[in-house]
């Protein structure tokens, strides 16, 4: 299964340890790092991704809810039939630090994974990889 990690870029070390935590499952995880070259254009390589996954996380920070860029990637997902049951918010610390009403509703509606901003990360990151099993 290939797995599209959206975040926005203050959350990098958060999405590395996540995508470690995937790929040791054996899942593949599109890295922005690995794939972009000098002079590729963002929105072209993102587009080819997405549409390449089977399954999106989202890290659902304060800093993911002010971006444009995340925001595009939930909206691709939530219009793909192939995203349905494979996309999962994942919240990085306390809930009320996210203004809700910068994403998509439907986000709130979903179960999400909790990760705390530090700390022991390792039973939440297990959460997702077995949502993400149960889902292929």
């Amino acid at each position: 299964m290939n797995v599209f990690i959206s975040y926005a870029q203050a959350d990098e070390k958060v999405a590395e340890k996540v995508g470690k935590g995937l790929k040791q499952a054996g899942l593949q995880v599109w890295d922005v790092r690995r794939e972009m070259l000098p002079g590729d254009l963002w929105s072209d390589t993102v587009s080819k991704a997405l549409r390449a996954s089977d399954a999106m996380i989202v890290l659902v920070t304060p800093e993911a809810a002010r971006s444009s860029q995340v925001r595009s990637e939930i909206d691709f997902a939530l219009s793909r039939g192939a995203f349905k049951n494979r996309l999962i918010p994942v919240l990085v610390g306390p809930p009320e630090k996210i203004p809700k009403k910068s994403l998509p509703w439907i986000l709130w509606e979903l179960k999400m994974v909790r990760l705390p901003e530090r700390g022991d990360q390792e039973s939440g990151i297990k959460q997702i990889v077995q949502t993400l099993l149960k889902a292929a």
